[in-house]
């Protein structure tokens, strides 16, 4: 079995970590590479950089922010935002990150995650979801939306999770835009409908607000990794007392080192 995962997300406007809820009402959290220093240290798994705005202001991720935290963490590291092209893909990697996160790009043309699977390896390509709940639905659906969350495309979640597994996704990295940064739990319904209808990882995102947040997450939502925001930046845990409290719950968890 492959050990699951903590992974904490770092969101980057104008070179600064920022975090807000819904995606909206953004608050500074400090230094990129400085942030992401001290979770490599402190026992993260993984991290994940989204560029938030790069695809609403039709830029680039920036190489350099890229460059600096690869010279500077020991673990793997996924970069996102404004990436619509296998050459800039090639650039990312190139300057040191791990894998690359596609959202609007992916959704605008599908043939890009088909192509830079093959370019560069499955295990290189993360298909970024965010999702919102459909609005006046009784039942559980939801729609992805693009664009730093701003405009909704109407697909629905499910469909598109199968697609992008069918055209090479490597890992799907799914953020409830309701949940996010209200420390209210994961949502657990979406996480579990999107685990069982694809055979790859699941990253789950938004909403984690307590340790048994995070264990639920793993345990009913059957997700593969967990990203943490705002629980880490604000210091409300550390990764030390999350694995401490998962390894005590018995799951598959990296120790502490």
């Amino acid at each position: 079995m492959v050990a699951l995962r903590l992974i904490p997300c770092l969101d980057v406007a104008n070179g600064r970590v920022v975090k807000g809820v819904n995606f909206v009402n953004l608050r500074d959290s400090g230094d990129p590479v400085e942030l992401a220093c001290r979770y490599s240290d402190e026992g993260a798994d993984e991290l994940v950089f989204l560029d938030i705005r790069a695809s609403l202001e039709n830029r680039n991720t920036l190489v350099d922010l890229v460059s600096r935290t690869a010279k500077s963490v020991k673990i793997p590291f996924t970069v996102g935002g404004g990436i619509d092209s296998v050459s800039s893909i090639n650039d990312l990697l190139r300057a040191g990150a791990d894998k690359v996160s596609l959202n609007s790009s992916a959704v605008r043309n599908p043939d890009l995650i088909s192509e830079s699977s093959r370019e560069f390896g499955t295990q290189c390509i993360v298909i970024a979801i965010d999702a919102r709940r459909k609005v006046n639905k009784v039942g559980p659906e939801w729609e992805v939306y693009v664009k730093g969350g701003r405009e909704n495309t109407g697909i629905d979640v499910l469909s598109w999770a199968k697609k992008v597994e069918e055209l090479g996704a490597g890992e799907i990295l799914l953020t409830s835009m309701d949940g996010d940064g209200t420390q209210n739990g994961y949502d657990l319904n979406l996480t579990e409908s999107v685990a069982n209808i694809v055979d790859i990882p699941v990253i789950a995102s938004g909403g984690a607000g307590s340790l048994e947040d995070i264990y639920d997450v793993f345990k009913e939502g059957r997700a593969s990794a967990a990203l943490l925001a705002s629980l880490l930046h604000d210091k409300k845990l550390t990764l030390k007392e999350i694995k401490t409290f998962l390894l005590e719950k018995k799951l598959l968890i990296r120790p502490y080192e």
